[in-house]
Parts: C-alpha cells; structure tokens; sequence
C-alpha cells in the first residue's frame, strides 16, 4: 500500500508478452464536473453555510448577490456543444443541494414541474455522455439520515466538507452514502460511483473506498464502483486509476472499487467564482506545453476538473469559455485520444489490472472478471494469419486496418513484428491465436 493506503486487493498472473494498451491504442480523456445539481446556484447556498461552520460573522464573499439559479437554458447549452465536440465525464446531482431541497421531492422556490424538466434535461442530454454522481447528500450540513434533516450542532463536526467523516467505520459511511445515492436512484439516475464534497473521507480513506464499493453496489446494483477524491495537478506522480478491493476473481461475482483521479485544479473559475479562469494552465497558446500536455505524452487519462458553479460564473459562463478553448487546443494538438465517462475507464482499468493472461505456442489466453469494450494488446506477430479471437465456441476473425488510428472493436494494425489488437473482452475465458 502507498500513502493513500489503501489496498489494491487480489492480481492475477500476467504475461509480459502480452501488453495490454489504452483503449484503441488512444489517451483518455474525461471531464470531472464538481457541485451541479438541478437548478440550484449551490454556491450561493453554500457559502453562508460555510461561514457559520467557521464561526464567521461576516464574508468577503459578495454570495447575497449570486444568482439562486443555473437555468437549464444552460444546461442544455452546455450538454449540447460538449455532445457535439465528442466531450464526455462526470456530472454530479447534489442530491438535496445545501438543504434547500430534495430532489426527488421539492425544490421551495420552484414548481413540481421545473424540477421534473430540469430531471429530464440530465436523463436524455447528460446522461448519454456523463456519468452521475451524487456528491453525498447536501454539500454542506451533514444530514441525521433518520430524521432526514440537518444535525442541530452547527460546526464543522456537521459539515460534509470537513470533519463530520473523522473516525467513521466502513458500515456507518455506507450508511450515509447510500442516503444520496438512493434519492438519485428515486428520481431514475443511475449510478455507476460517487464525488466526495470538499475534505469528506480524507482522513479514512480505506474506509472511504470499501464503503463507496458497499453502497454503489447495494443500492445501484454497478458491477465496478468507482469514486473521485484525489486530483493531482502538477508532478510525476502518476495520475492513472487506481484498482482497489479486488477480490473474487475467480468467482460469478468479482469485487473492486476504483479511484478516479483528476490531473488538473479548477482552472475554469472557481466553485465561488474567485477567479476568471486559467486557460494556459491546461495547454497553452502555441500547444506545445501544460498539464494536459504532460499527462497525455506520458499516456494516462488526462481527466480534467472544474466546479459547475464556476462554469456558469453566475451567468458570464467564464469557466464553459475557458473550457472550450481548452478543448480546442487539445483537439488541435492531438488526433489520438478517446472521451470517455468516468465509469468506462474505471471499467477499461479494472480489465486491465484483473484479467489474467498467459501465452502458449501463439495462443494468449484471457480470463476476464469482467466485459470489456475496446480491449487493446500488443505481441509479437510474425504471421501473415489474421488474428482470431475465440470466446464459448465462436470465432471472430478480426480485420486489418491501415494504422493505429484506425483501430476499433473487431480489428488490428501489425507494426513490425509485432501486432496490435483491438476487440471488446468477453468475461470469463477467450483466446486470440495470431
């Protein structure tokens, strides 16, 4: 175990003539939206929340003059140019937004009705490309999850933010996660993992991973969970998931959770919209460096970190303007990378760390404990044979394409003696003969 301390669980036996890539031999990358929810500005509820748990009697903040709302004017703004320019991730519901109301229930300053459309706006644009996360239950005060309201003790022992995780069991986070999660399961979003607001878990974070496996499992049945809590914006410290908890590989029913880890800060405004942003922090004008830079030619995802309150910048849209911009110097630098969601990587990564491999007389074999789309690997191939992957008795005979850009499901490029494969992993066991 490293300083993050948890513990990566059961490996299986790999062969290293077998080198399992990135997905379609492209870098990943994902975006991670912090603090959204449905309609409500959660920095202007927030912040005056914030304050009383510090003790202050005043703010620097101007949050009185915040707007209360993010319309879905902008949702749909936002979900629109980020489908038609290929950008996928994280997008969080903050179940029941700094108390100000439950949203599977009701929002106290907007109808039945704006609510349901602000839902459906997240179920038939976001979803398709985003993953769902609750960001535990408020953001701010710590719910008694018995009674359903805030905690009486108004401190930072009561805050989601701060201390309230401090000594808690694997059972009793749990417990509270599967509040959140539940209300987003009441309102039809389905739920592959889940953002932790602010410090919450950092002082047990082996708790933190086995109750985020816990819940998201019990409550929304996600083969692999996953979570973000760690972002890592600079340095060479790797920035890659980390595959936790695994256990049962040989069995029906496999077991781990994965850390999703950001490589950037908010570099897009701020959740309090503190700053205007800081484009070149990402790429910088002529593309040639920034962190996004050293993450992708290092080739680990390059997931990218904001908060939606930031994004919308109380109705400037500072942080979706640094945003695209950033975006289209990375798409300009770059032809080989992949968008992905949070939860297809987290997969992508347990495959890879899990599945076992071996190689025989031209036969590698896999064994699977989970599925896999775009399943990449590269070995030695002298043979002029089309490889063949073989799962349960059927054969798919994969197809040639010119180069590495070309790779998808069902086909292979030859570099040299060597052959990349690219085909969507069948659990359990398969072989590919080249």
């Amino acid at each position: 175990m490293d300083r993050l301390q948890q513990s990566p669980g059961e490996r299986p036996e790999q062969d290293d003539r077998i080198r399992v890539l990135n997905p379609r031999a492209r870098v990943p990358l994902s975006f991670i939206i912090d603090d959204s929810t449905c309609l409500v500005n959660l920095n202007r509820f927030a912040v005056p929340q914030f304050n009383t748990a510090h003790g202050a009697t005043h703010s620097a903040q101007a949050w009185r003059d915040w707007p209360h709302e993010v319309p879905d004017d902008f949702v749909r703004k936002f979900g629109e140019w980020s489908g038609e320019n290929g950008v996928k991730g994280k997008y969080s519901i903050v179940p029941y937004p700094a108390c100000v109301g439950r949203v599977d229930r009701v929002l106290p300053g907007w109808t039945e009705k704006q609510l349901h459309d602000s839902l459906e706006i997240v179920r038939t644009l976001m979803v398709p490309n985003w993953d769902i996360h609750p960001e535990m239950v408020t953001h701010t005060w710590v719910i008694d999850t018995k009674t359903g309201q805030p905690y009486p003790e108004q401190s930072l022992r009561y805050q989601e933010n701060w201390e309230w995780t401090d000594g808690k069991s694997v059972d009793e986070l749990a417990e509270y996660m599967a509040y959140g999660l539940t209300i987003l399961k009441n309102v039809g979003l389905h739920c592959d993992g889940l953002t932790t607001p602010g410090g919450f878990g950092t002082r047990v974070l082996p708790e933190l991973a086995q109750a985020t496996l816990q819940s998201v499992r019990d409550v929304h049945g996600a083969e692999i969970p996953h979570y973000f809590r760690h972002a890592r914006s600079s340095g060479d410290e790797s920035v890659a998931p980390r595959v936790e908890y695994a256990e049962g590989l040989e069995t029906d029913d496999p077991r781990c959770v994965v850390s999703i880890i950001g490589c950037t800060s908010d570099w897009t405004g701020g959740w309090d919209c503190s700053s205007r942003g800081h484009v070149n922090r990402f790429i910088t004008p002529d593309l040639a460096s920034g962190r996004m830079v050293d993450v992708i030619e290092r080739g680990e995802p390059a997931v990218m970190v904001c908060h939606w309150t930031g994004i919308y910048f109380n109705g400037e849209e500072v942080g979706f303007n640094v945003f695209r911009e950033a975006v289209r110097r990375v798409h300009a630098r770059y032809d080989s990378l992949i968008w992905m969601k949070n939860d297809d990587i987290a997969r992508y990564w347990a495959a890879r760390e899990l599945t076992a491999t071996s190689s025989t007389d031209g036969v590698r074999a896999f064994r699977a404990p989970y599925a896999c789309p775009d399943f990449t690997v590269q070995i030695d191939a002298t043979s002029d044979v089309p490889p063949t992957l073989t799962h349960a008795n059927a054969q798919t005979t994969l197809e040639l394409v010119a180069d590495r850009l070309a790779l998808r499901a069902g086909t292979y490029v030859r570099e040299g003696g060597r052959v990349i494969a690219c085909f969507d992993l069948p659990k359990g066991s398969s072989s590919l003969v080249a």
